[in-house]
């Protein structure tokens, strides 16, 4: 492909110290855009939804992810399949609006049904008029396309080339680094869901929820408290990045007090907090009362949406009674990633400069988005 120069990637992937970022190409570029998806997306486990966006049994959503049409189903033991949302016969969309299916997934253009688990049961008048069989359709081999899923911290990953390692594998470092948070988690309900829509390429999101660098001038606020030296880098190669705080501040409310904490945490935990983007494209905060994750869809090469949930440790932190916590911590969490646009949007703009060759990373400061971009990289020389 023409818009990638292979020889500038030899740059991205060399140490910190001598590197340079990605180019210009990889932000602005609709044949990068298109590219990136195969090879970056489809090849890794990409995440698309939430477990809360199907809550109960009998619950889908359809999505369109990376240009493609997919099917969000929880079935009626629980389980959550990921399907292509696409008929078996003519290729019609089968549901275009979330929420209960009343029975079967129903094609609305010749009824073709399916159950919850992507079985082919019905189809009308396939023989004929009043015959639902034939003898060359084979029920049995025209079930939905599953598409390879997992659910982890109820964000649900897909593979869609279905080549990478099984999910366990493949993020088993951070599962290992967290697995003190491998506890139940609880939905805070709608004041603790939002989305922001940034006209920026989603990778500019992810390299600056990597580093705290930014922190004094772009979070003035969070810094008075958590300061640029209270914090520490995380990078695992080929995996994960971000940063840590040893000063989590929790918040409370003359009220309701403090939330509950997770169960069974190191001491650590009682005042250090951690922030990872696990790669392509979630983002992942872990607080010893409350957790949290950032779906960031990639619209276009310049568009992103950026889809936040909050979840709490105990289910009593539901309640009525902490209502107004639960809204203070949400509308907090929403400044702090609101005071990022102005950032991350402007970077975009400053993409379009035609001598800017990737950047100087600085390698005191910006080993994660290095860790981040040399694995963009990898993507495309492997």
């Amino acid at each position: 492909m023409n818009v990638i120069d292979r020889d500038s990637l030899k740059h991205v992937l060399e140490p910190v110290d001598t590197a340079r970022g990605l180019g210009n190409a990889f932000y602005t570029n609709k044949t990068m855009f298109e590219e990136e998806k195969r090879v970056v997306f489809f090849d890794n486990w990409m995440a698309i939804g939430f477990g809360n966006d199907v809550p109960k049994p009998g619950y889908a959503k359809p999505i369109e992810f990376a240009g493609q049409p997919l099917l969000i189903v929880r079935n009626a033991a629980g389980t959550i399949n990921v399907f292509e949302n696409t008929c078996r016969h003519r290729g019609m969309i089968l549901v275009d609006k979330p929420g209960k299916i009343k029975g079967a997934i129903r094609c609305p253009y010749h009824s073709w049904c399916y159950d919850h688990d992507g079985a082919l049961k019905s189809t009308p008048y396939v023989g004929g008029p009043g015959s639902n069989e034939h003898k060359d359709i084979h029920r049995d081999e025209l079930g939905l396309f599953k598409i390879r899923s997992h659910v982890w911290r109820d964000v649900i990953f897909v593979n869609i080339s279905g080549t990478a390692p099984a999910f366990t594998e493949w993020a088993q470092d951070l599962i290992k680094r967290w697995s003190e948070f491998d506890q139940p988690i609880y939905h805070g309900g709608p004041e603790s869901s939002f989305s922001l829509t940034v006209n920026t390429n989603w990778k500019l999101a992810v390299e600056n929820y990597c580093e705290s660098y930014h922190l004094p001038w772009i979070h003035p606020g969070l810094n008075s408290y958590s300061r640029l030296e209270d914090h520490y880098h995380i990078e695992k190669r080929g995996a994960y990045s971000g940063q840590g705080s040893n000063v989590y501040r929790q918040i409370e409310d003359e009220v309701s007090g403090l939330f509950i904490d997770f169960t069974g945490l190191d001491h650590k935990w009682d005042t250090a907090a951690e922030y990872i983007s696990l790669y392509p494209n979630v983002l992942f905060g872990v607080h010893r009362d409350h957790v949290y994750a950032i779906l960031l869809i990639p619209v276009d090469e310049t568009t992103t949406i950026e889809q936040v949930e909050i979840y709490y440790a105990s289910p009593d932190m539901l309640d009525n009674s902490h209502a107004a916590l639960r809204e203070k911590n949400a509308r907090q969490w929403q400044d702090i990633f609101v005071e990022d646009v102005f950032v991350v949007e402007g970077m975009q703009r400053g993409r379009r400069g035609a001598s800017f060759d990737g950047g100087k990373f600085s390698p005191a400061m910006d080993g994660p988005t290095h860790n981040f971009h040399h694995w963009v990289a990898s993507q495309f020389v492997r």
